[in-house]
């Protein structure tokens, strides 16, 4: 992996991500909940509505993690049903996620087709739209994943590549190009993206407000 930014590795501690030589070693469902449990909020989620797709790629996922808990007399065969899973939902749903994502709970996928969603890990309550993508920013640098924190919600037809760190609670505008770090609260918007507000909690009960703001590095908003 390329440099990381600190709030890169600080995300990686904090979500307590596997290193990149232990991907899809474990099972790395989200813990302190069972696995039909967990396919039950899944599915509330999703607004408990069978043929949502997005609810269709999540399961496969969680099965994917889950068979790596199982002895392996049991993984051998739930590999094979894993694979065939996952590739119906790439056929016929247009969705890639593959279980060696870290995947929080209560994650949305909002509609279908289109969606590749290579990351180090995704956050709690994360929402994701059609024609997104997550992923390397190019072929020499095939470890730099990104990390999408709780609570980010993510338009239409984003890209967000490489070792960059979304930010808890952040917004990503429909079609943006995500390649650096974006902060915690900010909205991200345009190709190459810029921050252009940040919601900012004045008190731990109060609702978040935005302002607008401005970096050194983009300047002030348009």
């Amino acid at each position: 992996m390329t440099r990381a930014s600190e709030a890169y590795l600080a995300a990686e501690r904090a979500m307590e991500i596997p290193p990149i030589d232990r991907r899809g070693r474990t099972d790395e469902n989200p813990k302190g909940i069972g696995f039909w449990a967990l396919v039950a909020e899944d599915f509330a989620t999703h607004d408990r509505n069978f043929f949502e797709q997005g609810f269709w790629a999540v399961f496969v996922h969680r099965f994917g993690n889950w068979r790596m808990g199982q002895p392996k007399i049991l993984r051998a065969p739930s590999t094979l049903l894993y694979l065939i899973l996952f590739k119906t939902v790439e056929w016929f749903c247009g969705m890639s996620l593959w279980y060696t994502v870290k995947l929080g709970r209560r994650v949305r996928i909002w509609h279908h087709s289109g969606i590749i969603l290579s990351a180090r890990a995704i956050g709690d309550d994360v929402h994701i739209r059609q024609n997104t993508t997550f992923g390397v920013r190019n072929r020499r640098d095939v470890a730099d994943l990104p990390i999408i924190c709780a609570g980010v919600d993510i338009g239409a037809g984003a890209c967000i590549a490489g070792a960059v760190v979304v930010g808890q609670d952040a917004r990503i505008g429909a079609n943006a190009l995500v390649i650096d770090d974006v902060p915690e609260g900010a909205t991200a918007l345009g190709n190459p993206a810029t921050i252009r507000g940040r919601r900012i909690r004045i008190a731990p009960d109060a609702a978040p407000t935005e302002v607008d703001t401005a970096s050194p590095e983009t300047g002030p908003p348009g």
